[in-house]
Parts: structure tokens; C-alpha cells; sequence
């Protein structure tokens, strides 16, 4: 059953004809890995003062193409990858595999394949969104230790930033319904809910990376809403890209800004 105030809900009616989080992103992978940013450095030291690397166990549920995986992967963690959709977990498992403490296995938020109790630390980087709230709390209880926490993690882009302003009008243009549905659900109203009476630490960070113009189509072209690149539409998206590029190119390149949110706890 979906609870009346799962703004998550109307996202994934709207995909489920694409086959919604299994589907949805295979046409968008090599966009996701040539555009999607990184993390800070500082949300690494703050998951290490929750949950120290040695002997830990981490889950990171909709790993995609391994952007958060890898990172704690360099600090340390052992890490398995758990993603519905089998291009973007092909993607990791070809950046990631070779390295010592990596595996990756096929599931999402409702049903992760891991043992009871196996997990010291959940992550979930940019995909909550997808969650249905009440069925993946009840599956990340029970694969968490008993002191095990789990870390809701955001790139949020700086929409007062002019850049993505400059964007945001042409996702509003292009985007639809989905992009209606996605942006009511950045209230993050279905955070309270996943976290029952606990009360959460949150913590954020700026954080940037810099894209020249293909890399700047790529971030346009990886968003689930925007339609393909040789559509009518995605003909004219380029077009309007590379206007916005030029208007705010550097040396080559455009920055972009974010500011890193992660919310820290454990599931009452």
C-alpha cells in the first residue's frame, strides 16, 4: 500500500511504463558517467566518524554507475553496489571491479539480496526519490547490524546559481510531467517518514566540478525526464545547450556548483 503523502508515488507511476528504476537510466549511461559529479571529501570524514572503515560493511543501494561507490571505496570501505538497473551496474562493475572490497549484485530499496544483519552502513547517493518509504526502511532494518546507520546522501544543484537557472528553463521546457513529479518531490517530505521518531544529523558542504561542452550536454542528456538526444526535441535541447555554454564558458569550461546534503541515522 503507498501512503497518501508518498510524493514518490506519482514519480514512479509516471516510469513504470519504461520499467521504471530497472529501465529508466540504460539509454543514459555514458551521459551519467561523462557528466555526474563526485563527493566532497569532508562527507567521507564524517561517514569514517560514524562508521569507521575497518571491518565495515557498506550497502550502497542505487549505486548507479559506482559515483559514491567509488569514493568510499578510496576510504576504505568495503562496498557492495546494489542496483535494479543492469546497464548502470555494468558501468560500475567496469570502473570498479579490479579493486579489492567491491561487489555488486542486482536489487533495489524494497528488496536488497544481503543476509540479515550483515550491513554496518547503508548510503543511498541521489536515489531516494525511487524509494518506497515504509518497504525500504523495513528492508534496511533488516539488513543492518544492530548499531548500523544509514546515510541519505544529495548532490543538490545551486538553482540560485545563474548556470542553473540557465538550465532550469530548459528542463522546465522539456521536462513534463516527470520533471513536475521529481521536483515536488525535493521537498524530501518522505525523509521524516523514513526515519520515524529518530531525529537525524544533517550535514552539507559546497561542492563543484568544471564540464566543457560535451560534458555540459551529458549533465543535460543523463536527467531521467529529458528526452533523447536524436529526437526532435533533443535537436533542439543541443541547440539550447551550447547557447547557455557560451554564455557562461571559462577558459573552457562552465563550473558547477552544488552543495553536498547528507542526513545520518537510523530508522526507528
Amino acid at each position: 500500500m503507498t501512503s497518501s503523502d508518498d510524493t514518490g508515488a506519482t514519480l514512479r507511476a509516471l516510469y513504470a511504463v519504461e520499467g521504471g528504476v530497472r529501465s529508466v537510466f540504460s539509454a543514459k549511461v555514458a551521459d551519467y558517467v561523462a557528466s555526474r559529479p563526485d563527493y566532497p571529501a569532508a562527507l567521507f570524514e564524517v561517514l569514517k566518524h560514524c562508521c569507521a572503515p575497518e571491518g565495515v560493511t557498506v550497502a550502497d543501494i542505487g549505486a548507479g554507475t559506482g559515483l559514491l561507490t567509488q569514493g568510499l571505496l578510496r576510504n576504505g570501505y568495503r562496498v557492495m553496489a546494489v542496483e535494479p538497473n543492469p546497464d548502470m551496474r555494468r558501468a560500475a562493475d567496469c570502473l570498479l571491479g579490479a579493486i579489492d572490497g567491491y561487489g555488486s549484485v542486482e536489487g533495489c530499496a524494497e528488496s536488497i539480496p544481503l543476509a540479515a544483519a550483515s550491513v554496518h552502513l547503508i548510503t543511498a547517493a541521489q536515489a531516494f526519490h525511487w524509494f518506497e518509504v515504509e518497504r525500504a526502511r523495513a528492508e534496511f532494518l533488516r539488513i543492518l547490524t544492530t548499531r548500523g546507520q544509514v546515510a541519505l546522501i544529495w548532490n543538490d544543484r545551486m538553482t540560485e546559481n545563474p548556470l542553473h537557472l540557465a538550465l532550469d528553463e530548459i528542463f522546465g521546457g522539456f521536462g513534463g510531467a516527470k520533471r513536475a513529479a521529481l521536483v515536488a518531490h525535493e521537498n524530501r517530505s518522505g525523509v521524516p517518514r523514513f526515519f520515524g521518531s529518530t531525529r537525524p544529523e544533517q550535514f552539507s558542504w559546497p561542492h563543484a566540478h568544471r564540464l566543457d561542452e560535451k560534458g555540459l550536454l551529458s549533465l543535460v542528456f543523463s536527467r531521467s525526464y529529458i528526452p533523447g538526444r536524436n529526437t526532435r526535441k533533443g535537436h533542439a535541447i543541443v541547440n539550447q545547450v551550447r547557447e547557455v555554454f557560451n554564455r557562461f564558458v571559462a577558459n573552457g569550461t562552465v563550473e558547477v556548483r552544488y552543495r553536498t546534503v547528507a542526513i545520518l541515522g537510523r530508522p526507528s
